[in-house]
């Protein structure tokens, strides 16, 4: 079974606005090397269309800078998984899922493969609802933004965390794993 895993940035207060949060060279190199863990994503149609809005197109364009090139790549040619009742379909290599939430991801679970990446707010918080998040990565970045969403806001349960992996990255921002304790 491969494993769903959650990665988001956030700052010391909270907050997951992407404009916050400055994407340097080193975040994305080692955004790049995690999504090397996975063979997947799944993304929430608002996440989907902000993702494709800045990364769908070719790397070494020019048009990015080129730390980004293993990033985009990446990003290009995963296999997309768009959990939406609202759009009518989807491209960029993506595919829409329809139907139970619960019994759709666990299918994709299922699946032979290295694993899933899940990112944005609204589709974690359900699946974290569900317990179908297998570890939880956040990037915290030594910034106070003072404003913005915050994580798991409405989360109706608790959800207990054990430690399994810490990095410091060269901007000082710290990724940390965790698994539920289950």
């Amino acid at each position: 079974m491969r494993p769903l895993r959650y990665s988001i940035n956030v700052t010391l207060d909270g907050c997951c606005d992407h404009r916050a949060i400055p994407a340097d060279e080193a975040l994305h190199r080692y955004t790049a090397e995690i999504l090397a863990r996975a063979d997947a994503l799944l993304f929430g149609r608002v996440t989907y269309e902000m993702m494709e809005a800045a990364w769908r197109q070719p790397a070494g364009t020019g048009a990015m800078p080129e730390v980004t090139d293993p990033f985009v790549r990446f990003i290009d040619a995963a296999k997309k998984y768009v959990v939406s009742s609202t759009l009518e379909r989807v491209d960029w290599n993506a595919e829409l899922v329809r139907g139970d939430l619960k019994e759709a991801v666990q299918r994709l679970k299922q699946q032979p493969g290295k694993g899933l990446y899940v990112g944005g707010m609204k589709l974690p918080l359900a699946l974290a609802e569900l317990g179908l998040i297998d570890e939880y990565e956040f990037v915290v970045h030594p910034m106070l933004a003072g404003h913005g969403p915050t994580l798991f806001a409405g989360l109706s349960k608790y959800v207990d965390l054990k430690l399994v992996g810490r990095q410091e990255l060269a901007s000082g921002a710290v990724a940390l794993r965790y698994a539920p304790r289950r």
